[in-house]
């Protein structure tokens, strides 16, 4: 039992990491609900123990802020956004600032991939507009989404799953990696200037329209329907630093939403990405079939072996994870090993900030990177080196820049 359970556990994990199962059509969340399914019917545990094994809260939190978000999307609060921080802007580097204070900031309280989602267009369009090369500022867009989503318990998926598993409140958290968070982002401008100097070498004023005869379009903005999310949105906000559980402020936003706007509801549940919702409720089934395992019992004298205990160890081995298997299977499988470390607090922290930093190494370090490389791919071509050669400097830098923060 323990090893039919170890070989679901591997397999599952390795169809998940590599995005597919060989000679299958099977995507990352089937590969978590069939890894699920695999272990209820291997014994593993039982068909009750599975639905309790799923954090509820985690995937309540999760859903609420995707129906937030789609009803943002829908009324044109992103374009808005992007389009009146962007038009004031007269000097490359002036752009990049623009674009990466806007990604990040945004991303540190709504969920980084629809902010990637939202911005991608919008920054092709101004690029294109403006006769500038569209490479650095996607990467500066995709790379500030990773950096300011390390901010607070909603700005990731695989924070959210911190948040609740530490009970750490929603202001200790925002206290302690903010910092972090904002040192991030001035590196990562500093970072792609340096090696975009042809880019920003010239200090030339630029205008937003380059010539009457090429017009920027108006975004288009419904205005009655404007009003009601960003006030759902500030109010959320401001109750999740109360100290309001954040699952029950988001789902209550959401519902004051679908109740109140005129949107379609197949619309807005069309905005939801479903599958991530599967991908978790699978990861959670399959982690708790391992914890039934002796292995499990092995895992406090495992993390002290592995010195879990160091800052800049634990931090290295999640990072190294996150970019082997995704951030969000990572942050699951280290998930049991935390409660048994000296200053769990401290290490939940250190797991949340290094598994969203690392996704800044390659393309597939985070799915926001992802959304921002597949949105812009009939426009420019964004290589795996081209991505790395920025990625991983800045990575190296912002990890051990977070790693003295938080071990100081």
């Amino acid at each position: 039992m323990p090893l039919a359970t170890l070989i679901i556990f591997a397999a599952a994990y390795t169809a998940i990491a590599a995005g597919r199962l060989p000679g299958f059509p099977v995507s990352r969340a089937s590969a978590a609900i069939i890894g699920a399914v695999a272990m209820i019917a291997a014994g593993a545990l039982s068909l009750r123990d599975a639905f309790f094994s799923i954090d509820y809260n985690t995937i309540a939190l999760l859903f609420g802020m995707m129906v937030v978000i789609a009803f943002l999307r829908l009324s044109g609060v992103f374009r808005l956004a992007g389009a009146k921080a962007l038009k004031h802007t007269h000097r490359p580097v002036i752009l990049l600032i623009a674009v990466v204070c806007a990604s990040g900031f945004l991303s540190a309280f709504l969920v980084n991939d629809a902010v990637c989602l939202a911005f991608t267009p919008l920054v092709l369009d101004v690029a294109s507009d403006l006769r500038r090369n569209p490479v650095p500022y996607l990467l500066g867009l995709a790379m500030a989404a990773n950096a300011g989503s390390c901010c607070t318990i909603t700005g990731n998926p695989q924070n959210m799953i911190i948040g609740s598993a530490s009970g750490i409140r929603y202001t200790s958290f925002a206290a302690a990696l903010s910092p972090v968070g904002a040192i991030s982002l001035v590196l990562v401008v500093v970072v792609v200037v340096c090696f975009y100097r042809q880019e920003f070498r010239f200090s030339e004023r630029f205008t937003f329209l380059p010539s009457p005869a090429e017009p920027v379009k108006p975004a288009k903005i419904d205005w009655v329907m404007l009003w009601k999310p960003i006030a759902a949105t500030a109010g959320m906000v401001l109750f999740f630093f109360l100290g309001v559980p954040a699952p029950v402020v988001a789902l209550v936003a959401a519902a004051f939403l679908l109740a109140t706007q005129r949107a379609k509801p197949e619309d807005v549940f069309g905005e939801v990405d479903w599958s991530l919702l599967a991908l978790f409720c699978g990861l959670f089934v399959i982690v708790a079939g391992v914890e039934k395992t002796p292995l499990f019992s092995a895992l406090p004298a495992l993390a002290a072996r592995l010195r879990f205990q160091n800052a800049a160890i634990l931090s290295a081995a999640s990072g190294a994870l996150s970019n082997l298997v995704s951030n969000v299977p990572a942050v699951l499988l280290l998930k049991p090993l935390i409660p048994h470390l000296p200053h769990a607090a401290r290490s939940w922290l250190l797991l949340a900030m290094s598994s969203t930093l690392a996704g800044n190494l390659t393309i597939v370090g985070s799915v926001a990177n992802l959304i921002v490389i597949h949105g812009a791919r009939r426009t420019v071509e964004i290589s795996f080196w081209d991505y790395f050669k920025v990625g991983a400097p800045l990575t190296v830098v912002t990890i051990v820049t977070g790693v003295f923060w938080l071990a100081r």
